[in-house]
């Protein structure tokens, strides 16, 4: 893929944040999942990192290098025809000249947009000064752009995910965060750990920029969500946590009863999947 072309998906990509459709978003792992998105018809891939780290043998929370995360992302964007988005985490390093190391990265493994979050750990303690934060995001925005990419960056604050501070001014901090990432070249902001309706509702009109919910069991509809005005809306590792507890289902049963009907039987065909990663000229 030129530079030109990878270009022009990242901003097909940044285009699709804006309408008239939510951007909705199944975060695959590996490439079949990928593949499998991306056969469904949905016009971008997104990764998900917990589930690549734990397709790897990781935990979640940056345990995973930056360059095994991102050979999986460089293997899933030469695999599929649509733009890739890539969880990073927090970027994988603490500094301005990390995240200069980690768009360049992402770059040349053939994304064209990432998440970058602003939790380096696994609690509040590791929440990273909204100053620094800022500067980062400008960082990965201004390398991007040099090299001819200009990454499509999905801002995350986690104040309402982990939870961070007291609850009676987590909207008002978020808000304000994310106005920051915004300003300082976020196209897309994230607050994951939002579920409450009117929460949200309010949370749009605030930020008036793209915004991104991520959805699960108890999340307003994806209708619901679009009609709020949210921008894209992304299952994170959920699918991939689902496969594994279908996986756990089979095993129970085989062990239990030596029967085989817990999902076996809603198998895609192996000739489906043979030919979904056959070799395809992009």
């Amino acid at each position: 893929m030129s530079t030109q072309q990878q270009a022009q998906k990242a901003e097909q990509l940044r285009k699709l944040h804006h309408g008239p459709r939510i951007l909705t978003l199944p975060n695959a792992w590996d490439v079949a999942s990928a593949r499998v998105v991306e056969e469904l018809g949905y016009p971008a891939i997104a990764t998900t990192s917990a589930g690549v780290a734990f397709a790897l043998g990781y935990p979640d929370g940056q345990q995973i290098s930056r360059d095994e995360m991102l050979d999986m992302v460089s293997r899933i964007a030469n695999a599929v025809r649509v733009p890739v988005t890539a969880d990073m985490e927090a970027g994988y390093g603490t500094t301005v000249d990390d995240m200069a190391d980690t768009a360049k990265a992402i770059v040349a493994a053939g994304a064209v947009g990432l998440n970058l979050e602003d939790v380096t750990g696994p609690d509040a303690s590791s929440h990273v000064d909204s100053n620094l934060q800022v500067e980062k995001i400008r960082t990965i925005r201004k390398v991007s752009a040099s090299l001819g990419v200009s990454l499509v960056i999905n801002a995350r604050t986690d104040i309402y995910l982990m939870p961070i501070g007291p609850e009676e001014t987590r909207f008002e901090r978020t808000v304000q965060r994310l106005r920051a990432y915004r300003e300082a070249g976020a196209d897309c902001l994230f607050a994951p750990g939002l579920r409450d309706a009117d929460t949200i509702a309010k949370l749009v009109k605030a930020l008036d920029a793209p915004l991104n919910i991520l959805v699960n069991a108890g999340s307003p509809s994806l209708k619901e969500l679009e009609k709020m005005g949210v921008a894209r809306a992304s299952t994170g590792s959920a699918a991939m946590r689902a496969t594994l507890g279908l996986l756990r289902r089979v095993g129970k049963e085989l062990l239990d009863t030596g029967t085989y009907n817990s999902g076996l039987d809603g198998a895609i065909p192996f000739a489906e999947v043979n030919k979904l990663l056959e070799p395809r000229n992009r």
